[in-house]
């Protein structure tokens, strides 16, 4: 695989510029999208950040009124315990301020290293790669690597992509996903990669 013209080709194709956007709703708005759509998660942050626009206010929020805002984000009543939780560990053990590193940030609840990497790229800008479905998939399918978890996904990618690509390699393949990359049924004949891409497990 010719890494350097795959991101190329995917960067001329979607428009990435990823831009900063505030940690605590990067960390709290992923939280939300586990397991859920992204139409219904965006909805659901606006809702829950239009009542709450700070670390400080969520804390203090009762959970049941946090789950009549996000609903209906998957599992709204534990997220809303969760989210209420994190809030106030921010608060209370990192005075307010979104930790900005991966092990601090994999120590709160709810966090798993998908959502932990989101918050470095969206949040601080720092290089790390988000495993989402989209990124598995497609790392797969294209060979880049051979795994089977999102874990093994983000240790080979880090071994096969150069440092710089980090940040905007989860919002391209994102992009290419929802285009043309699909999960089932994927438009491999409208592919502008189609040349590169061996379609590993691609069935139809």
């Amino acid at each position: 695989m010719e890494v350097d013209e795959l991101i190329r080709r995917l960067r001329q194709k979607y428009r990435t510029g990823t831009h900063r956007r505030e940690p605590f709703r990067v960390l709290i708005g992923t939280i939300l999208s586990q397991r859920t759509n992204d139409d219904v998660t965006y909805p659901a942050a606006e809702r829950l950040f239009s009542r709450y626009r700070s670390a400080e206010e969520l804390a203090a929020a009762e959970p049941r009124e946090v789950a009549r805002l996000i609903k209906p984000v998957g599992f709204y009543n534990v997220k809303a315990e969760r989210i209420v939780e994190v809030a106030q560990i921010i608060v209370n053990q990192y005075q307010g301020h979104v930790p900005d590193t991966l092990d601090e940030l994999l120590k709160l609840p709810s966090v798993g290293r998908k959502t932990a990497n989101c918050v470095l790229v969206f949040g601080f800008g720092k290089p790390a790669i988000p495993v989402d479905t989209h990124v598995h998939r497609i790392s797969n399918r294209l060979g880049l690597v051979q795994t089977a978890t999102p874990l093994e996904t983000e240790m080979a990618l880090k071994e096969v992509l150069d440092r710089k690509y980090w940040i905007e390699f989860n919002e391209l393949l994102v992009h290419h996903g929802r285009a043309l990359c699909r999960p089932l049924r994927p438009k491999c004949g409208e592919c502008f990669l189609n040349d590169l891409c061996p379609k590993v497990n691609v069935t139809s």
